[in-house]
Order: structure tokens, then sequence, then C-alpha cells
């Protein structure tokens, strides 16, 4: 019997059909075992040895594959063909030595697409691990193990509010945050254009002012209105005459099939894909067998998929479609590797695969790897020149029209931003030196330079490749841990650099200014390419970055939370403290006029405060640079008719509130931002909530409406319902109330109607349980079930979106934890355990033996070592997550 492994259940059910009865085929279900979350995994000081964990969810998985690999004549290692699937490999091979149950005979095959030929052939074709990948997967997983591990506990000692930093993730953090720079630097600048709306034989074309007085015009040139309004007036009074047409062929060539950088901007584009949802379809594309690996910077196609696209573009289109020679690619990207294929459907004849999000990310696939194979588009510019009689002025109309669409026909690349063709018109009417086309109207309109744009993960992906940053495959994770740390927020499609993650780079700027360098990280990934193809020892690449990071990381241990916060007060001087159009001290105190403002670090984050504290509590929130006038002053909005106390609008750190009275007595709400206008009026009510709508007609029960810190609500025996605006909370009758809570109840299926619910997805048995897994709506939030189990989805995870594989994962982590403590009670002791009082207090010493690292008699260092194991993990494996 011969033994193969591979990652995925659904691969090993689709590879185990091709093999035939000799063959058993397991899934590993990624990796089986990690660096533990704790100091020490990785040792420097002994030639960075590395100690392995396995993951507890895989217990019972790698206890199957041992018992089989005992039984086992051969062993088949057949994980992904890259750098992580032959570290897979590697830990599989390992471990099964480690248990003595490794067989005699090792090998390790690898395939692009999971079809019954490719698999077959690569079966025929197995080699040995390759070491040279497998030190590459070990300096980067050291490398970001000792960025986290070392750099993590800096940030929570010294900079309030931060919780970790990766190697890859805090570069592409500064990117964000660099961003947000230029745009907040950026000064608009005025500036006006003039065109002439013009007809000739009956065509409509626009004709811009290119010239004025004899000046060419760039776009600042006309400046302000006087000058713009002087220009249309020149337009208006002369005449025009065609001086020249200027037709010239243009061709455009087809960009290649996709990698997996280039088809996480496109489906971000073009389908609206986050890059982690976009790499779960193409995961599951591949598992079955419609696409190619999807974890590529490859840009070619194999001969046979050259011939198999030229054939269906053959089939679909006329023989001009193909052109005479095969085209042939190369990566332009910064340290790229072409060892595999680039991303391209198996068959060329299956044009539509699956259904949904799948069925749109394969149509873009398949779309852009038959495009590449196509004729180049031919298109036609035309561009007319005219003059008025001083020969001073002249307008110009450009016209574009498709000769031969060519690939155009299938595919076209989307871009993010229009650039200057995107304004060349169709096709302008025909005209001769000499004409002289009628003008029906001249328009001057003025425009303003905008600033650059915020990076969405389309331009960002793009970016990170271009500098040669971190390695497209891990893109996706990098990206979703920014917005789970909250350092980044989207809005639109495009990222939002918050407080915490500018905060955070500007530290890292100050004190670690090297480590987040784009050609220091860049470096390292070309390091790491060298270990990979044999040109580097990993063990020298280690000890290169460990000799001046670990004492720059202890140099900043070292200093006082109070110097780090002035270093960065004046740092960040500038950005906090600009400076004011009268020109008076932009750090002096608005409230007391006499105290100077700095940044202060506290429990939640950093903030600005005031020298003269506590006398003077004026404070501004970190992210307020420069405050504003509604934050200088405690204003007093009136007193509150029953008690005659003082109603105060206040400025504190999490925004504005009302307080009514002073101490600990005070009552305080906060600002709704939906409230145009604060009144005593409206402070009063905000004050008196929660509001009482009434009794429910059917229960007999309280309806309340409150605002929480989600937004106003309704709320009725426990369930609750949304409201659309403040004044809602207020205005909202029984009637509406009483229909509102029982849509709300409808839509997420109340607690009597929760079983016979329908599932939101159903995703097959579970190969444990033999129960059928299905993912449902709970009553605090999405869930998936074998009827045993229930694990909770992750909060940014899609219900509809989750994978068998995923299920799998999440249901066999929720029951290797056990049933929750909650609501166990302590057994009351037995007389007859009295007799053994010495093994009992001896076994309790042992106990307590083992355990004493997770106690807390020295709290500062457990907690350290506690929160490593959480943030600093998810840091350091930022890189290796595919």
């Amino acid at each position: 019997m011969q033994l193969v492994i591979v990652e995925s259940p659904a691969k090993a059910k689709t590879i185990e059909k091709y093999l035939g009865k000799d063959y058993r085929v397991l899934a590993s279900y990624g990796h089986v075992r990690d660096l533990p979350p704790k100091d020490g995994s990785v040792r420097p000081d002994e030639d960075f040895a590395m100690d392995w964990e396995l993951y507890g969810d895989k217990q019972k998985q790698v206890k199957a594959i041992t018992d089989l690999a005992k039984q086992a004549d051969r062993l088949i290692l057949a994980t992904d063909p890259d750098r992580e699937g032959e570290a897979i490999s590697w830990h599989v091979r390992e471990l099964l030595a480690k248990r003595k149950a490794l067989p005699k005979d090792v090998r390790r095959v690898t395939f692009n697409a999971i079809t019954k030929d490719t698999v077959t052939k690569a079966m025929e074709a197995p080699r040995e691990l390759d070491q040279d990948l497998i030190d590459a997967y070990l300096a980067r997983r050291a490398l970001d193990y000792l960025f986290g591990f070392t750099l993590s506990p800096v940030l929570w000692r010294k900079l309030p509010g931060a919780k970790s930093a990766g190697r890859v993730q805090s570069v592409a953090l500064r990117l964000i945050v660099d961003r947000e720079r230029e745009i907040e630097a950026f000064r608009p600048q005025e500036y006006w254009s003039v065109a002439a709306l013009m007809a000739h034989d009956g065509a409509d074309f626009t004709a811009k002012l290119v010239a004025f007085e004899g000046q060419k015009l760039d776009r600042l040139s006309l400046g302000d209105e006087g000058t713009a309004m002087r220009a249309k007036a020149a337009v208006e009074a002369g005449a025009f005459k065609v001086e020249g047409v200027e037709t010239k062929p243009h061709r455009r060539n087809p960009q290649p099939p996709f990698t997996t950088s280039t088809l996480q901007q496109e489906a971000a584009r073009k389908l609206g894909f986050s890059a982690s949802h976009t790499m779960r379809i193409a995961q599951t594309l591949y598992e079955a067998g419609a696409i190619t690996y999807m974890r590529t910077d490859g840009v070619q196609m194999d001969p046979s998929a050259i011939s198999a696209a030229r054939a269906a573009i053959s089939d679909k289109f006329s023989g001009h479609y193909l052109p005479e020679k095969p085209r042939h690619y190369e990566s332009k990207a910064k340290n790229a590797q072409e060892a595999h294929e680039a991303i391209r459907p198996t068959e060329f004849m299956r044009d539509r695969f699956g259904s949904g999000d799948e069925a749109r990310l394969y149509d873009l696939v398949y779309k852009r790897a038959m495009a590449s194979q196509m004729a180049s588009a031919q298109l036609e510019r035309t561009t007319v020149t005219l003059r008025d009689g001083t020969g001073r002025n002249e307008l110009r109309a450009t016209g574009q029209v498709v000769k031969f669409p060519g690939f155009l026909a299938v595919y076209e690349e989307g871009r993010d931003q229009k650039g200057d063709e995107d304004e060349d018109g169709g096709l302008l009417p025909a005209m001769k030196t000499g004409d002289m086309p009628a003008k029906k109207d001249v328009k001057a309109e003025q425009h303003f330079t905008q600033p650059p744009p915020r990076y969405s993960e389309a331009s960002l992906v793009k970016r990170l490749e271009e500098l040669g940053i971190g390695r497209p495959s891990t893109y996706a994770a990098t990206l979703q841990v920014l917005k789970d740390r909250n350092y980044v927020r989207t809005e639109k499609n495009r990222f939002f650099a918050e407080e915490s993650g500018r905060l955070l780079t500007s530290f890292l700027e100050r004190f670690f200014d090297r480590y987040v360098a784009y050609e220091f990280t860049a470096g390292m990934e070309e390091e790491l390419d060298d270990v990979s193809g044999g040109r580097a020892e990993w063990k020298d690449v280690l000890a290169e970055f460990w000799r001046d990071f670990k004492p720059k990381s202890d140099e900043v241990m070292e200093r006082k939370p109070s110097e780090v916060t002035e270093a960065l007060d004046e740092f960040l001087s500038d950005y906090l403290f600009p400076p004011k159009e009268d020109g008076s001290d932009p750090r002096l105190c608005p409230k007391c006029e006499q105290g100077r403002l700095a940044l202060r670090g506290g429990r939640y984050g950093a903030f600005v405060a005031c020298s003269n504290y506590p006398e003077c509590k004026f404070t501004r929130k970190f992210a307020q640079p420069g405050g504003s006038a509604e934050q200088v002053d405690d204003q007093v909005l009136g007193q509150e008719p029953e008690t005659g106390l003082e109603i105060t609008r206040r400025s504190g750190r999490f925004g504005p509130y009302i307080q009514l009275g002073e101490g600990k007595e005070a009552k305080r709400a906060s600002i709704p931002k939906d409230l145009d206008e604060l009144t005593l009026e409206w402070a009063i009510k905000l004050l008196s909530l929660p509001r009482s709508v009434g009794t429910h007609p059917e229960t007999g029960q309280e309806i309340a409406a409150n605002i929480g810190r989600y937004g106003p609500y309704l709320v009725h025996e426990g369930k609750y319902a949304r409201l659309r605006s403040t004044a809602d909370v207020f205005e909202t009758g029984m009637n509406a109330a009483v229909s509102l809570l029982a849509e709300a109840a409808a839509n997420r299926g109340g607690r009597g109607s929760r079983a016979a619910a329908e599932p939101i997805k159903v995703l097959g048995p579970h190969p444990t349980s033999g129960g059928e897994m299905k993912v449902l709506a709970g009553r605090y939030g999405p869930y998936v079930t074998d009827g045993t189990t229930n694990a909770t989805l992750p909060r940014d995870a899609k219900p509809e979106e989750l994978t068998a594989e995923a299920a799998i994962t999440l249901i066999d982590e929720k029951a290797a934890k056990g049933p929750p403590a909650k609501g166990r009670k302590k057994a009351a002791p037995k007389k007859a355990a009295a007799k053994k009082p010495a093994a009992k207090k001896a076994s309790a010493k042992k106990a307590s033996a083992k355990k004493a690292p997770a106690k807390k008699p020295s709290t500062k260092k457990a907690s350290a070592a506690g929160t490593t194991s959480k943030a600093a993990k998810s840091e350091a494996s930022e890189d290796t997550a595919e």
C-alpha cells in the first residue's frame, strides 16, 4: 500500500479516485505543527535551534496518518508545489520519523493542477524533498517569529494601546499611513479648462484649447477665473480653421495570464472581492480541478495549455483572432519566481464552472488566460488641430476608434484610475485641412488638483509587489491582520489609517526606522529568495538580521515610557501641533491659556493633554491634530428643569458628550453623530434615555428605546430591533415598535423558530463524526455545527463563503476544548479520601511545579509572555499564511 499526503480533504478525495486501489490518500489539513507561541521557541544563542509543537486540533489526523504510515510500503508527499507545500511535507516526514512510523521509501511529487492526467504524470516522476525550499521556509518562519516576539513586548510596555507588529504587516501599514500624510500635506491648486462644442457634417465633437496667445497650455496654465474668461472670449470671437488632421494606427497587446497578485487586483476592481475572499474562492476552484495552482508569480503557461487555448480561440473566433505564433511572457515584478505556471483554467473548452462567486472568478481567470493568447487590438487615433485667424490660439480634438478588437473581444484589464487616453472620444467626423467646423458653444470650467487617492486592496497589493515587499501568497493574510488589529479601516473599498495604526507607524519610524524601510524589507525578500535558490545559508541570513535587531530592541526597552512619549511628541510635532493662521503658539492650552500641550500615554492609547494637569483637565484625542473650537471649553447648555443642575457639553478622549451635574453622581450621554445641532432640549432628551415606548399588547412587557454602542435600537424581552436615526428613538410609537420587533425576529429566526430555520449553507459530512455540517444563523451570530459540536464563525468570516475545510477545523478546535466549564461545581470532599492526604499534597505540588510558568507571581513577565502567545503569533506567522 502507498500512502499519499495532501493538504485538504477535497483534494484527497479527488486524487484517490485517480490513483486506484493500491493508494490511500489522507489530508493533513494544512500545517500539522508550528513554533509554540511562547518565548524561546527560536533560540539564536543555540545556532537558531527551533522547537515545534503539534497543533491541538491535528492530533486525530496525525494519528490516522501515523497508523497508515506504519502499514505503508511507500510514503508520497504530494502537498502544494511551493515553499509552504515543501514545508508541510517536511513536517509530516519529521513527525513520522519521530514516531518511528516512517516508511523506508519516501518521495515528493508536485502537480500544478488537480486533473487525472496531471496527477498521474506527477506520480511517474517523484523526487526528493527540496532542502533549499525547506531552509527558506525555516528562515522566513524564524525571522517572522523573532521580529514579532521581540518587538511586540516592546510595544506593549512603551506604546499604550499598541497590540503587535509584524515584519511585512508593519511596512504595509506604513504605506497606508504615508499616503494619509501625502493627502494631509496636499494643497489643492485651482485651474481652468476651456473647450468648444463644434459640429461638422452633422456630427458634434469637442475641441479643447491647447494654446492661448501663442503659449502652449499645460494643465495649470489657466490658473484663475480672469485668465480663463479671457481665453474663453478669445475662442468665442475666433474663426477656427482645420490646420491639420493626423491619423495614427495603434496596437494594444493583451496582458499575461493571472499571477496571485494580479488576480487579487482584478478581482477587487471588477468583482469587488477582498484579497482574502479571492484566495478562498481560488482555493476552492483549484481543489475542484477547475484552475491551476493559485499561488504563483509566474506569467507563462505550459506549452500544452497554450495549444489548448489556441484551439479554443480558433473554435470560437475567426482566424484573424489567432496570432501566427504563441505569445510568451516574462514577469516584471520584483523578486518574481517563475517556477510555476500562471493561473489558468485546466480545460480551455470549459468556459463556465460553478455558481455564484466561484463562477464569477472562474470566468475572470478563463477570459484573461484566453485573451493572453489572442491577436492584438488594432486601433486608430485621430488628432485634429484647429487655429484661429491670429494663429495664436489653438484647439485640438482627439478621437479613437477600434478597427479590429482582437483580444478586446474577450477581456480588457481594469484600472484603478483613469488616464488621459480615457478622455479620447469616439470617432471624429471626417475633416480635412481648410475646413471650418461650426462653433456651437464654448465653456470654461473650474477644476482643482486632487490629492493622491487612498489605497484600495488592488492598488496596495500592486504597490507591495512593485516594491518587492512580502510574497503575493501572503498579501491576503497581511491585509486581514491590519483590519483585525484595527490599525486601518476600509470605506468604499479604500484604506484609511486609524489612530492606533498611525501611532504605531510613527513609533517604528522613530525607533526602528531601518526595519520599516521599504528597501530593507525588499532586501530581506531577496535574501530569502537566495536561500530558496541555494545561493545563501539560512542561518547566516538570520544571524545578520539578529546581530543588529536584538541590540536595538534592548536599547528601546531600556527607555522609560516618558522618554518614548517625549520622543514621539517631537517626532509628531508638525502633525499634532500644526502652525495656526494667526501665528499664535499651537501648543498653548486653549482652556487655561497657560499650560502647554504635549503628547501623553494612557491606558487606552495616546492623547494630547495640558501640562497644568490636574488643575487643567483639557485633553484632546490623538487623531484630532490642532483641535477644534468645539473642544476648547466645557460649554454650559442650561439647567435641567427638575433638578436645577447644569448640563454641559464636554469633549473627552473618546469624543464629545453631555454631562448633568458633577462628581460620581454625574450622568453622562454621548452625542450621536447624526444630530445636526445640540440644544438644551436635545440634551435633556438624551440624558433621559432609555425611553419607555409602552407595553407590548401580546406579552404585557415593556418596550424601550435607547441609543447603544451600535446606534439607536428598540428592546423587548431581550430581543432587539434597529432604529434608523436618533430622532426615531423619541418618535417611534407603539404600532411601529411592535412591527419593527416582529420584522427583526423574523429576519434572525427567533428562539422558537431556530430549530426549523433553513441552513445558510450545507457543507457535507464531517470526516470524524459523520454528522452533516451546516452553517446556521444563531442568536449571537452565525455558527457551524455537525449536530454534535457548535462552533462560532470568526467575526470576519462570511457564512455563505465558509468552506468544508474551514468548517472541519472550527468544529475540531471547539471539540478539542471540551465542554464549557460554566456551571461546574466543586465536588464535596468524601470521607474516604482522607486516608491519603500525603499523596494528594504531593500530587498537588507536582501539578503546581509543572504549571508554574503559567502562574502569576511575577505578573509583568507572565503577562508579557502570555500576550505574546496570541498577538505575536499572528504577526510572526503572517508571511507564511497560505
